[in-house]
């Protein structure tokens, strides 16, 4: 039966702050609300749902810890949108890991981007990047 699953509907991210996260999330990032209650927050991100939700139930693990980040999200973009994005990142004072750049020539069999890496004010890192042309190797 797990062979059927075939999308991923949402994301839960499990925040010690839910205000900050929520205003990042929302006012910096820019992705609209659908759904929002006391401790939990849900905003469509495509046909994806980022959820906030506090470190509240017993059964997600030990206590966060200062610049440990939970996961790593990917956004992708149009090429030319990878650019612009760093520049609003930075404009709205986001900790920019990594400013644009084409990733290691050693994996260009594997993937052709321009990546971004930034975090969000709990640390988790977060990426845009875009699909693009490579010259071929001779």
């Amino acid at each position: 039966m797990l062979e059927s699953i075939r999308h991923l509907d949402y994301v839960v991210l499990l925040c010690r702050d839910l205000r900050t996260m929520r205003r990042f999330y929302h006012e910096v990032m820019g992705f609209a609300i659908h759904l929002e209650t006391e401790s939990w927050i849900e905003m469509r991100v495509g046909s994806t749902l980022l959820t906030l939700s506090k470190r509240e139930r017993p059964f997600v693990g030990g206590v966060w810890t200062e610049q440990t980040a939970s996961v790593q999200l990917a956004f992708r973009v149009a090429p030319e949108a990878v650019e612009r994005c760093y520049e609003e990142l930075k404009a709205k004072q986001v900790e920019i890991v990594q400013a644009p750049q084409v990733i290691d020539r050693r994996v260009w069999k594997y993937w052709k981007h321009r990546t971004l890496f930034f975090k969000d004010p709990e640390g988790n890192l977060l990426e845009i990047y875009a699909e693009i042309e490579l010259p071929t190797e001779t």
